[in-house]
């Protein structure tokens, strides 16, 4: 009873966000020996950048439910809705103990792989990883593997993932942020990534979503709260028009008149928005100074790896353009699945939220307005066709009428699963530890080859 206890404690911290960011600041400021009042002042202003950052995530969440059920009702579509929370719910009762093991050993491995590799990225998105332990639990355990080495592949492989998928994004979150501050820790890399890419195809000339000019009499819609506001009102306002009021009146505003409903979701939406860029302002005041304690002494010249809302206040207007762009990647799929006669997977608006608006700031950095549309709009596409491939190697989760909905989690649970179709046990635990191996050594080749340059040039 103790034991299980500890583990929830345990896995409680660690899928924190704002408690494993918070002990991070704080270890940071005590291995820079900072006065008690800094340590005091940085941790907590850490931990509470993090709180509203979560409460955004949170209104906003709550303000997309009533949207997803009144588009699904309106369209009178059914299948398979891709959310994180909901297929790893399930997972979790019957995977609990080994996710929280390999979560756990994951992150001490994501410590090592940053200090002994290349790969200078620790992943603070603690929900993320308790998903990502979660996912390659579920597959590790189909491919054969149990107990101790069943911990050891999946520690691994997870703590490499946390590695590598910051270091793809790195080269346009220094386009986004203008420096090498911060990592980007958000399990949709490949999808935001080929909007980055896609924006560098499209969008030479276009200029900046937060360039757009607005007439004189319009000028107010340069206020991205305002502009926000009124966008996902007449959005609300029309979808709620399509599902009818009885079934709003009915099923969701507890009989409020459906249009003042629709136009208080759509603003509430708006209002998570901005509590979410004040948490993002807020924490980066704090995070960058107290993790230089973790990068000059633990592991020099790593990064915070953080999540997908950190990259929202520098490009608001992307964040609106990537939602709806993503959305719609994610309808036109669903009619080709429909067509195809394939699972169908639902456009989940969460997920195409802060997935979509994401790959907007993204594509906005390399492609303008044109790079944030079409990069935002691939991205809804792959993360709706790529769960119907992720299904098939999840034993008997991929029955269940939810599925993982990040672009990363499909890739990495394929590309295992996969290895563990064809090979076995044997072969997921090759290919794990060959990786890390190669990993190492690169970094050390790498490493050796830097000083031997720096000796012939005298630094």
């Amino acid at each position: 009873m103790m034991g299980e206890r500890i583990l929830k404690l345990m896995m409680d911290i660690l899928s924190q966000p704002a408690v494993l960011i918070a002990l991070i600041s704080l270890v940071g400021l005590i291995i820079q020996k900072k006065p008690t009042s800094e340590i005091v002042k940085g941790t907590t202003k850490t931990f509470l950048g993090f709180l509203v950052i979560s409460a955004g995530a949170g209104i906003i969440t709550q303000s997309l439910d009533p949207f997803g059920k009144m588009f699904q009702h309106a369209f009178n579509v059914t299948g398979v809705v891709p959310n994180n929370e909901a297929i790893v719910a399930v997972a979790l009762n019957e995977f609990g103990s080994t996710t929280a093991f390999i979560m756990f050993f994951g992150m001490i491995a994501n410590i090592l792989i940053a200090r002994f590799t290349r790969l200078k990225y620790i992943f603070l998105t603690g929900h993320h990883t308790l998903y990502m332990a979660c996912m390659l639990a579920v597959i590790l355990v189909v491919s054969g593997l149990k107990g101790i080495p069943l911990i050891i592949i999946g520690s691994l492989a997870l703590g490499l993932i946390m590695a590598v998928f910051p270091a793809i994004c790195q080269p346009i979150m220094r386009k986004i942020t203008g420096n090498n501050n911060v990592g980007f820790g958000h399990f949709s890399s490949l999808g935001y990534v080929a909007s980055g890419l896609i924006g560098k195809l499209v969008g030479k000339g276009s200029r900046s979503t937060e360039e757009i000019n607005f007439p004189k009499g319009l000028g107010f819609l340069r206020d991205s709260s305002v502009t926000i506001s009124l966008t996902m009102v007449v959005l609300y306002v029309i979808i709620a028009l399509f599902a009818g009021p009885s079934y709003v009146e009915k099923e969701l505003s507890n009989g409020s008149h459906y249009l003042v409903f629709s136009i208080i979701q759509g603003v509430t939406f708006a209002a998570g928005v901005f509590i979410i860029l004040s948490g993002v302002r807020l924490v980066l005041a704090e995070i960058v100074p107290a993790f230089k304690g973790i990068s000059t002494k633990l592991v020099p010249n790593s990064k915070p790896a953080l999540d997908c809302p950190i990259v929202f206040p520098y490009a608001p207007n992307a964040v609106l353009i990537g939602f709806f762009s993503s959305f719609a990647g994610g309808i036109v799929g669903m009619v080709i699945l429909a067509l195809t006669g394939s699972v169908i997977i639902l456009p989940g608006v969460v997920p195409h939220f802060f997935t979509g608006a994401t790959a907007g700031v993204f594509g906005n950095a390399t492609g303008g307005v044109r790079g944030a549309t079409v990069g935002s709009f691939v991205n809804g596409l792959l993360i709706t066709f790529l769960p119907v491939f992720l299904m098939p190697v999840l034993g008997d989760l991929g029955f269940v009428s939810t599925t993982f909905s990040d672009a990363d989690f499909a890739v990495s649970g394929i590309v295992l699963g996969n290895v563990a179709k064809s090979f076995g046990a044997t072969g997921v635990t090759i290919t794990v530890v060959g990786l890390v191996l190669l990993a190492v050594v690169f970094g050390f080749f790498k490493k050796n080859k830097d000083s031997n340059n720096s000796q012939k040039l005298g630094v």
